[in-house]
């Protein structure tokens, strides 16, 4: 009785790292959902995909992520902003490319919704959003 009772608590706090995975919290005026997630045929890379929605105004916090992103914009306008560079303004149905590492933020430019997909090439097992200090 004792065993499955161990077992049963050490069940539990492996389902909760799951969890906490899947239910990040999220930065208020943004959701981020994935979408995928798949293994790349090069060691330690990994893609990922997450569809990006940020309401009107809204900017996202300064942050970085260990590979490259490419940005397909589904609804609305976005404002891009890497770190040295001028800001880019990308309208529903353009793409934007940010490198990897590179410090940038996002803004909803438009007077309705924004939405973008997200594909991220990036080291496998780090954490694909980074807040820059």
């Amino acid at each position: 009785m004792k065993k499955a009772g161990i077992t049963a608590v050490a069940m539990m706090i492996v389902g909760s790292g799951f969890a906490l995975r899947a239910a990040r919290p999220q930065a208020p005026g943004m959701k981020r959902t994935e979408l995928q997630r798949h293994d790349l045929s090069t060691p330690g890379r990994e893609v990922v995909q997450v569809r990006v929605e940020i309401d009107p105004g809204v900017t996202t916090p300064r942050h970085s992520h260990p590979g490259e992103e490419i940005i397909y914009v589904l609804e609305g306008s976005f404002e891009y902003q890497v770190e040295g560079q001028a800001p880019v303004t990308v309208k529903a149905g353009e793409v934007y490319f940010i490198p990897a590492g590179a410090i940038h933020t996002a803004k909803n430019v438009g007077s309705g919704n924004g939405a973008e997909l997200s594909t991220y090439v990036v080291e496998k097992g780090k954490p694909l959003v980074v807040l820059a200090k």
